[in-house]
């Protein structure tokens, strides 16, 4: 007797969205590591939500250092950093300095999984101090005074803005070259004013503009995520200086060679010259005896 056949669909998709992400979820019990969805989903940068989540991943200990990050992620020092600050911005990272018992300061690094969380494994705070058992001392009701309106602060002058007309010149042109070779690097007066000082203490330590150009130009990335001008800053802060070539040493003048000591067939006196021969007095008397035998 053949077996019943039941016309019931396989899998029920009812509910099933027709369009969007379907989730495929399994059942993870071991390598996991919980997150949260306003990490998960926070706007902005990839990178930073990235760097936070594999930090979190990681075992307690591990080193988060820029240059481990930079390690791990095909991303620069530039972006690794900008992703650090805004999760310390945000309160999911901190940098504390501890001092240790041998006397030495150390900073080490929190990660919160919420921002402003106090779980078990949460840093302790500073100890707050005691206080003082005083008894309460009762105050007999004064006579109120007038009130007196505050005395506002006078405002703190603000700093000037940097003029490109303190610049050094030098600076300013090597600045303005630079759109030559990435049309991308194109600045303002107030950009290349601020950024001027740096160029000028190249130029004074002896680096030519065609050295400097091509630092700043070398390996520019694909597209920036900012102002230009502040890549160059970073590159201009974190690049040592460089060391100008060392001065050609000066050209040797070759001695002439030193002729050998010759006894004189006239007076025998020693004179220097190639041959044996008369030296120099000899030969000028014998020339003005020949003149006056001529004669």
């Amino acid at each position: 007797m053949a077996g019943s056949q039941s016309n019931a669909r396989l899998r029920a998709d009812a509910g099933a969205p027709t369009s969007g992400v379907i989730h495929v979820r399994t059942r993870l019990t071991a390598d996991f590591t919980v997150i949260s969805n306003a990490l998960a989903q926070r706007c902005g940068s990839a990178v930073t939500v990235g760097v936070a989540v594999y930090i979190l991943s990681l075992p307690t200990g591990a080193p988060v250092t820029i240059a481990a990050l930079c390690g791990h992620f095909s991303e620069g020092e530039i972006l690794i950093s900008r992703a650090l600050r805004e999760l310390e911005a945000a309160g999911y990272l901190e940098r504390r300095r501890e001092r240790l018992s041998s006397g030495q300061i150390r900073t080490r690094t929190y990660f919160y999984d919420v921002p402003g969380g106090d779980g078990p494994d949460s840093p302790p705070g500073p100890p707050k101090p005691p206080r003082p058992r005083t008894r309460p001392v009762v105050q007999e009701p004064a006579s109120p005074l007038p009130e007196v309106a505050p005395t506002p602060s006078p405002a703190e002058p603000e700093s000037p803005a940097p003029s490109l007309a303190d610049a050094d010149p030098k600076a300013v042109a090597v600045l303005i070259a630079l759109r030559r070779v990435d049309p991308r690097l194109v600045l303002s007066e107030r950009e290349a004013a601020r950024l001027a000082p740096a160029v000028a203490e190249w130029l004074a330590a002896g680096v030519g503009a065609h050295e400097i150009t091509e630092l700043l130009t070398v390996r520019l990335p694909d597209r920036f995520r900012a102002r230009p001008a502040s890549f160059l800053a970073f590159r201009l802060r974190e690049t040592p200086l460089p060391v100008p070539p060392s001065a050609p040493l000066p050209v040797t003048v070759e001695r002439p060679a030193v002729l050998p000591f010759q006894t004189c067939d006239g007076c025998e006196r020693a004179f220097r010259a190639e041959e044996p021969g008369h030296c120099r007095s000899c030969r000028n008397h014998l020339a003005g005896e020949h003149l006056r035998v001529a004669g």
